[in-house]
């Protein structure tokens, strides 16, 4: 059986847009609101993050969302009953982001599960061990579900190869050195990432982490990346409340 990540990047292939959220921002209701926000406006693929107490990829936005989230009550299992519900509204690709701490201490035979029967289609855990990663996959890949592993721009050639032939889905390119958090401008060094990890790598490639703004957008895709993710500025963008007008914005950015 084909994901519907997978399918989504055959069937698309290139200017995909995957919005990111935080389970339980800014309540628990709320949630809901801004994911339908974000399908209405465009989002191609949809990227929860489960809140954690030591959000240690994240920068301080996304870190204030996960923070406001658990001091709303959100929880693992009802972050995966809001997948279930997103499921049950929307055929969207969704993906869940989460560290190792909470499928560890749920376990991750039982996380797995519960994630499938939720509707998900990819994990996404930055602080995954690569060692680990193997056994994971093959867990995921008996419930049809896709392992994404991030590269850096420091990522080496050797460990590309090696990432890409544990990874399904699509690679996830963190953009710049350091943690989340929207940026003004990116480096040479971004754009260089892209072609080395498009030259060593043959799945679709989504970049993250910065990107805030259309001329972000148009840089990545320009630079040869298949798929942008966008995760702190949705965040700005539910304080401002304009969340469906600041996709279709990105969105038209995928294809100018």
């Amino acid at each position: 059986m084909v994901s519907r990540i997978v399918n989504l990047f055959e069937t698309k292939a290139k200017h995909i847009l995957i919005g990111y959220t935080v389970a339980g921002y800014p309540s628990l209701k709320g949630s809901m609101d801004v994911i339908k926000a974000m399908v209405n406006g465009g989002v191609d693929m949809l990227e929860i993050g489960i809140p954690f107490s030591d959000p240690i990829a994240d920068g301080p936005t996304i870190q204030r969302a996960s923070h406001t989230a658990l001091n709303n009550g959100m929880t693992p299992t009802l972050a995966l009953e809001l997948c279930e519900n997103v499921r049950k509204e929307f055929d969207i690709p969704l993906s869940i982001m989460t560290y190792s701490n909470i499928p560890y201490r749920i376990g991750y035979d039982k996380f797995v599960k519960r994630a499938y029967e939720a509707g998900v289609d990819g994990l996404i855990i930055p602080d995954l061990d690569l060692e680990e990663a193997p056994k994971l996959k093959e867990l995921l890949s008996k419930n049809d579900m896709n392992i994404i592993l991030l590269v850096s721009p420091n990522t080496s050639k050797e460990r590309i190869k090696v990432i890409s032939n544990i990874a399904t889905g699509f690679i996830y390119l963190v953009s710049v050195y350091g943690t989340t958090g929207a940026r003004k401008t990116f480096e040479d060094y971004t754009r260089d990432a892209i072609v080395k990890v498009k030259r060593y790598s043959k799945l679709p490639l989504a970049v993250g982490f910065g990107i805030s703004n259309t001329e972000h957008v148009r840089f990545m895709l320009e630079a040869g990346a298949d798929a942008v993710i966008v995760g702190s500025a949705f965040i700005d963008a539910i304080d401002k409340g304009n969340v469906e007008d600041f996709t279709k914005e990105l969105k038209r950015a995928c294809y100018s």
